[in-house]
């Protein structure tokens, strides 16, 4: 593998050298890590793929490492003889034997290979720990893992050094392509663009009845069912805005959000001038994942651009914060700070996984979170370890599982962790 930050090569580009970077790809299999790929190939003056990371789809994952002949490729489940046999086959070439790391932790592993730049598409708080790994490696880490920062914020901070986290978010992505329009001492706000969701405009009580199927129904977007579910309930948007805070430095009395359906617009920045800079593309991950790869450079031609020879509106809309109050309660979360984002953010994934399983209704799933957040006394957890952030996870899953099981939302009882 070649050192952190080392190029290892250059071609030539219609603008002299072409730096070419080493990549390795968390969640390759994923709907993030498949369009990573498809950039890189696209683009293979610029990349060469050293590490490929997946959970248990080993047949795709062996494919892809056929595709691109990774050095390593690490699967969290499995087994290491049957996803090497599924290289070999997908391959067609025996010769071609990569390293193969199974286990819980393989995805650190190759997160912390060394490569010029590690893309972090885990999904979920999994990702805390491959994120340090690129950090600690000296990689630059395109964050798609909003979790990670999220849970560790404080920790992730501490040990990344000035401009080696690249936002990955389309929105997050975009604020950073904005803030290149002015000094940071200019920003007055961040202005977070959010879809709305399936059921932008509706009451809460409209949404007592809420079906699985209708919450994966995104108006734009194809992700997983964690994501595309948080999307539905709007905490996808409140960890959004906690990770606006941890990365651009901005308080949360200066990170706002605003409804816009049509998601052309992935977010501004409004300036003390009263000018607002606003970054525009389709609603597809290509442009933010491109330049996650290639920060602070563009690549040609990764998505087309707005079409603006045809008529169209673009609208805007306040959030509505009784009928999804789950951006409410992040703000809350992550102004008490410490633990308290960790807690919000686990207990929402094993409410999400309740409701699909029939067990919480689609309103209880904020409702059970915000129980869990209150319940939690973060002063009694020190958030300075990977430990004791993951302790507090652990907790909250727990005490989440109790309440679905007890009924979930029902009066509030003054529990403590």
């Amino acid at each position: 593998m070649t050192g952190a930050g080392q190029r290892t090569d250059e071609a030539a580009g219609d603008n002299g050298p072409v730096t070419l970077r080493t990549v390795a790809v968390l969640g390759s299999t994923g709907s993030i890590g498949t369009q990573a790929l498809e950039v890189v190939a696209a683009h293979p003056d610029r990349f060469r793929v050293v590490a490929l990371s997946a959970g248990s789809n080993v047949p795709l994952l062996a494919a892809q490492a056929a595709a691109t002949r990774a050095e390593l490729v690490v699967a969290a489940g499995g087994r290491v003889e049957d996803l090497r046999d599924a290289i070999t086959t997908a391959a067609g070439d025996p010769t071609y034997r990569p390293e193969v790391v199974v286990g819980d932790d393989a995805a650190t592993t190759a997160a912390g290979c060394g490569a010029d730049v590690v893309l972090n598409g885990i999904t979920g708080s999994i990702g805390l720990r491959p994120t340090l790994a690129a950090l600690a490696a000296g990689s630059t880490l395109a964050l798609a893992n909003k979790e990670s920062l999220i849970v560790g914020g404080p920790l992730v901070k501490a040990a990344a050094a000035p401009g080696q986290i690249v936002p990955v978010d389309s929105e997050h992505s975009a604020i950073a392509q904005c803030l290149r329009g002015g000094r940071a001492a200019e920003v007055r706000r961040l202005v977070v663009t959010a879809s709305g969701g399936p059921f932008r405009g509706r009451s809460r009580a409209s949404l007592a009845e809420v079906t699985p199927e209708q919450a994966l129904a995104h108006p734009n977007f194809a992700m997983g069912r964690v994501i595309t579910t948080n999307s539905a309930t709007l905490v996808n948007k409140g960890l959004e805005v906690i990770e606006a805070h941890l990365l651009f430095d901005v308080p949360f009395d200066r990170i706002e959000v605003v409804v816009h359906p049509q998601q052309q617009i992935h977010s501004m920045v409004e300036f003390h001038d009263g000018s607002t800079i606003a970054q525009c593309g389709p609603p597809r991950m290509l442009v933010p994942i491109g330049l996650g790869l290639s920060w602070p450079d563009r690549l040609e031609d990764v998505d087309v651009p707005c079409d603006w020879t045809r008529a169209q509106s673009w609208e805007f809309h306040p959030l509505d914060d009784e009928a999804f109050p789950a951006v409410r309660l992040a703000r809350q979360v992550g102004q008490a700070g410490g633990t308290f984002p960790a807690v919000y953010n686990a207990a929402n994934e094993v409410c999400v996984d309740a409701f699909h399983d029939g067990l919480l209704p689609f309103v209880s799933i904020v409702d059970t979170v915000e129980r869990v957040v209150e319940a939690h006394n973060g002063s009694e957890i020190d958030a300075s370890s990977v430990d004791s952030v993951l302790t507090a996870d652990r907790w909250a899953r727990g005490r989440a599982r109790q309440l679905v099981g007890a009924g979930a939302v029902q009066q509030h009882s003054g529990e403590s962790s």
